[in-house]
């Protein structure tokens, strides 16, 4: 039985340890290792089911229950997949916690999915019990290597019934509505995302053995988002790989990490590229084991340059936090469309429907909502299985039988599936979904600020930028700089305006919404405006 055919997370990794116990699973890099102040180098299997067990013995021991919750702060260092894979062993669920959020956003978390404890790195960890006191939610916090406290609370999800439909993370993403939702993920999320992963094949085909050894996957991306956390993890578990996990994706030092890690293929979203085309050309850039990269949003200028400068091709795909691998395209066939915005064609495991504004298929080749639905009995297997405390935002995106996924494509005659734009209204900044209510909900309790509307810009590097659209409260006009900073202090850096610009109104419906696309096109017009401050410098990700 190959690991990912196991029915948890920590089943799958026990018998990937069992079958490569010497074989790697972690590498830190030296230059990770010290902006974290870890120790570099490997971890073999061996070592973390060692570490593995003696964490779920101390959970055990300090009374944590199946059904209870742990949030995890813990940036993208290995410790982040040890304590998952001994919290999965118990039954408990992990939510992961973005380290660039802020009071007003771990409040929120903390009311909503109720941990009974947080693990976080020492300089987070006041700020997470100040979230919970405030949130009304008193949990623990620890730090890697300190004693467990008492859990708070009782089990707050049912963890009965089959291990594999069992929640084992909650993670939570941007919607059109405000504040972010819970996606509760089961362990049939995880293991069909190593499994789908394992079996591809094409351009992204996975080895079992590579010189003796196996593969070595490089990711830059968080661990808190589903990309590294289910694809690029259960995909290593599923192969018996290495993960080399960097802080973030740094543009300087990157071939660097490639050839020091061994990289046999790496994970990106389209702003890496971008960045590395826009360094000089050198002899070491070919100077790498690497076959492929696996991501999303290459800009199609660059594509094809890429590919023939750097010597391995960047296989597009899709898929979103709801979906998983229950529904996953990728262009890992040639030919592969590239520089076409293609992702690939679906697979045999997917149906999709391409819908009009009133949910009907629209013409070949024509543009529409994608909707998506895993083929077989059940529609939603390898999904998401709710969104947690709202019932009726589950039940909307699945109406009719089809998972609405908010983004816009065609499909041409051959089947491939070509990206148009987004439906929602998201702003995508460097691979972060922001919605444009939840910010604004923010910006509105600063005392300077009587109206605002965000949208999106266009930015050359980051794709999108944060247009905020302010009605000054009593005509007078705070410094842009100072909601700057006002705002860091209570949202992610990435959320805080890029640009903003006073206006004596902004444009409404009748019944005082907010319209969405004349904002948009008022942003556009503003943004040429030498009244418009440009702050985007001032959104720097905060060290504490």
């Amino acid at each position: 039985m190959r690991p990912v055919e196991e029915k948890s997370v920590s089943a799958a990794f026990g018998a990937a340890a069992r079958r490569w116990p010497e074989r790697p699973i972690m590498q830190v890099l030296p230059e990770t290792a010290g902006i974290y102040g870890i120790a570099p180098g490997e971890m073999t299997y061996r070592t973390a089911a060692e570490r593995t067990g003696d964490l779920r013995a101390a959970f055990e021991a300090a009374g944590y229950r199946a059904g209870q919750r742990v949030m995890l702060l813990l940036e993208n260092r290995p410790d982040f997949f040890l304590y998952w894979l001994a919290l999965n062993a118990l039954g408990l669920s992990v939510v992961p916690v973005n380290p660039d959020l802020r009071a007003a956003e771990l409040e929120y978390m903390a009311a909503h999915a109720e941990p009974a404890l947080a693990i976080a790195v020492p300089s987070r960890a006041e700020e997470l019990r100040a979230a919970g006191e405030a949130a009304g939610v008193p949990f623990g916090v620890t730090s890697p290597g300190e004693p467990l406290p008492a859990p708070r609370g009782e089990p707050v999800f049912d963890a009965g019934g089959a291990p594999e439909d069992r929640e084992a993370a909650m993670l939570y993403t941007s919607g059109t509505t405000g504040r972010p939702k819970g996606c509760v993920l089961p362990n049939t999320y995880f293991l069909e995302a190593g499994r789908w992963y394992s079996e591809a094949g094409g351009v992204c085909a996975l080895r079992g053995d590579v010189d003796g050894a196996g593969e070595r996957m490089l990711t830059p991306l968080p661990i808190f988002h589903m990309n590294a956390m289910a694809y690029s993890f259960m995909a290593m578990i599923a192969v018996g790989g290495c993960l080399i996990a960097l802080d973030r994706f740094h543009p300087r030092s990157w071939w660097t990490s490639v050839r020091e890690s061994g990289a046999t293929c790496l994970h990106y979203l389209g702003v890496m590229p971008s960045m590395l085309m826009g360094a000089p050309e050198g002899p070491g850039d070919r100077d790498h084991k690497v076959r492929f990269g696996f991501g999303a949003g290459v800009d199609p200028k660059l594509h094809a340059p890429f590919e023939a400068r750097f010597g391995f091709p960047l296989m597009e795909a899709w898929a979103m936090t709801e979906t998983g691998a229950g529904a996953v395209i990728a262009a890992n066939r040639e030919p592969r469309r590239v520089g076409e915005a293609c992702f690939g064609r679906p697979g045999p495991d997917l149906e999709v429907l391409i819908a009009g504004e009133g949910g009907a298929p629209v013409d070949p080749g024509a543009p529409g909502e994608l909707l998506v639905r895993h083929a077989g009995a059940d529609p939603r297997h390898g999904f998401f299985s709710s969104y947690w405390k709202n019932p009726e935002e589950t039940a909307s995106v699945w109406e009719g039988g089809w998972f609405h996924t908010g983004d816009i494509v065609r499909q041409e005659p051959s089947g491939d599936m070509v990206f148009v734009d987004r439906k929602k209204n998201v702003i995508r900044r460097s691979g972060e979904n922001i919605a444009a209510v939840e910010v604004e909900s923010v910006l509105m309790r600063h005392p300077g600020i009587d109206a605002v509307g965000v949208a999106a810009v266009p930015d050359e590097v980051r794709g999108d930028e944060v247009f905020a659209c302010i009605v000054a409260a009593g005509g007078a006009e705070a410094p842009a700089e100072e909601i700057v900073a006002w705002a860091l202090e209570r949202i992610a850096y990435y959320k805080v305006p890029g640009y903003i610009a006073f206006v004596k109104e902004l444009p409404l419906t009748a019944t005082n919404k907010i319209q969405r696309a004349a904002l948009k096109s008022l942003a556009a017009e503003l943004l040429a405006d030498p009244a418009t401050a440009d702050t985007r410098a001032l959104k720097k990700r905060q060290t504490a």
